[in-house]
């Protein structure tokens, strides 16, 4: 085989590479400070003139206070003549007069009115109250339990309320107590079949408005 030809030393370029990149930068940068600097002298030689701004001075402006004056006073009354007082003779004037003679004849006192209630004032409490004659067995004797009430089975405690006058009859009866199936209708009915001793206030008969409860209970078988 032929043997490879060796290049010449002059001409091998990677001896000189380095120093030709050395020598490409050091231009390179030359020439940048050269134009940097071409361009600040041009810059300096350019003379701008400033214009100066007026300054204006801003005076304060004072609000002034507004002062309101008051109104003017009114103008006084021209004072008015008054006659002097006149002297009043003595004449005119009877003091020894008697009261009694110009009243003349006074009316009649009013009568007495006829229209005022003379009932007796029903009592509520008092010192004795009215009793049933026969005590209370007098009046479940007359008590009759109602067939309704009965039948549905309903028991309870029926409250009457009623008065009792001076002569121990009864009047005003109501029921404010009520069980149903007609045991209130029952429970008056009873109260007013009964005889009754009125009650006394200071050892007198009164009317007594009077409350009285009634119990209405089925026999058990």
């Amino acid at each position: 085989m032929p043997l490879l030809e060796r290049k010449k030393p002059e001409a091998d370029l990677r001896r000189s590479y380095n120093i030709n990149m050395q020598v490409g930068i050091i231009i390179t940068l030359l020439i940048m400070i050269g134009l940097f600097r071409f361009n600040l002298d041009f810059e300096t030689d350019l003379d701008f003139e400033e214009e100066e701004q007026e300054l204006v001075d801003l005076e304060d402006i004072i609000q002034t206070e507004q002062v309101e004056t008051p109104p003017p006073p009114p103008r006084p009354q021209t004072p008015e003549e008054v006659p002097d007082d006149e002297i009043l003779d003595d004449d005119e004037f009877n003091f020894d007069m008697d009261m009694d003679d110009d009243l003349g004849d006074l009316p009649p006192p009013p009568p007495p009115d006829d229209d005022e209630d003379d009932e007796p004032e029903i009592f509520e409490v008092v010192e004795d109250e009215p009793q049933p004659i026969g005590g209370m067995d007098a009046i479940y004797n007359n008590l009759d339990y109602p067939e309704i009430a009965r039948r549905a089975g309903i028991e309870g405690v029926v409250v009457v309320q009623f008065v009792v006058d001076e002569n121990g009859n009864v009047s005003e009866l109501s029921v404010l107590r009520d069980v149903g199936g007609g045991t209130g209708e029952a429970a008056m009915e009873a109260i007013r079949d009964t005889e009754w001793q009125p009650g006394r206030q200071r050892g007198r008969a009164v009317p007594v408005r009077f409350q009285v409860p009634i119990r209405f209970q089925l026999q058990s078988r």
